[in-house]
């Protein structure tokens, strides 16, 4: 077993009264390490100016992790099958819609991984595809949520 820690703090500015739904919803996410991300809601949800725009809401850090899992385990699962990766991009989405019981939810987010391989050996579609397959399989972000995750091989 594992544990993980993420501490959010969100501070009320002198200048607002709360109560009215008048505040900031920026907030800071700090992690063990001591990397401190700004946070806000998103914009799509509180308007401007009560949310932050250049901040990270929860609905982007949700994609950004499913994302970010999915490609770790491809590198793990290519790197031992000896194929070599220069670069990997995912331009990944999240879809909010109403899901089957009727409230608001991630229901879809669709990964776009574009990686570049390099050396003699490299895969074939099936080969990628299957690699793609097994880093969702294993990936544990995937396998904690409900959100039905699509990957779209973008080949270079």
């Amino acid at each position: 077993m594992s544990e993980y820690f993420a501490r959010v703090t969100w501070i009320r500015q002198e200048s607002e009264n709360f109560v009215d739904n008048q505040y900031s919803r920026g907030h800071e996410w700090q992690f063990e390490g001591g990397v401190i991300v700004p946070a806000s809601s998103s914009v799509h949800i509180v308007p401007l100016p009560f949310s932050v725009e250049t901040n990270v809401d929860p609905e982007e850090a949700f994609v950004a992790s499913l994302s970010s899992c999915h490609m770790l385990f491809f590198l793990a699962i290519a790197a031992k099958r000896k194929f070599v990766i220069d670069n990997y991009t995912d331009n990944a989405l999240g879809v909010m819609s109403k899901n089957d019981e009727g409230k608001m939810a991630m229901t879809q987010v669709i990964l776009r991984p574009k990686v570049q391989f390099s050396g003699d050996k490299l895969p074939s579609l099936e080969q990628l595809e299957k690699m793609h397959h097994q880093s969702h399989e294993q990936c544990f972000i995937a396998n904690s949520v409900k959100t039905e995750v699509i990957t779209e091989i973008v080949l270079t």
